[in-house]
């Protein structure tokens, strides 16, 4: 895979936290951490375009918002007990 080089501008604050990220050991250094940034990125993006299709193809519901609310809060308390 070919790679391009990249010159960013971030703020001080946004440095000290690549910094700690690579201070952790978990990335070997700044350029690692991004392309796991971006690489998380393109999977949430992907995940959610792959909800909304499904979500389009499920049709439509007789449940009120209210009982739409109701089951997520039940969702939300059962994966938090």
């Amino acid at each position: 895979m070919s790679m391009t080089r990249k010159t960013i501008t971030i703020t001080d604050q946004m440095d000290d936290w690549v910094k700690g990220q690579v201070a952790s050991g978990k990335y070997g250094n700044d350029s690692e951490y991004i392309r796991d940034l971006i690489r998380k990125d393109q999977g949430n993006l992907e995940a959610l375009r792959t909800l909304l299709i499904e979500g389009e193809q499920s049709g439509r519901t007789s449940d009120t918002m209210e009982d739409i609310w109701e089951e997520v809060e039940r969702l939300h308390l059962s994966k938090n007990a």
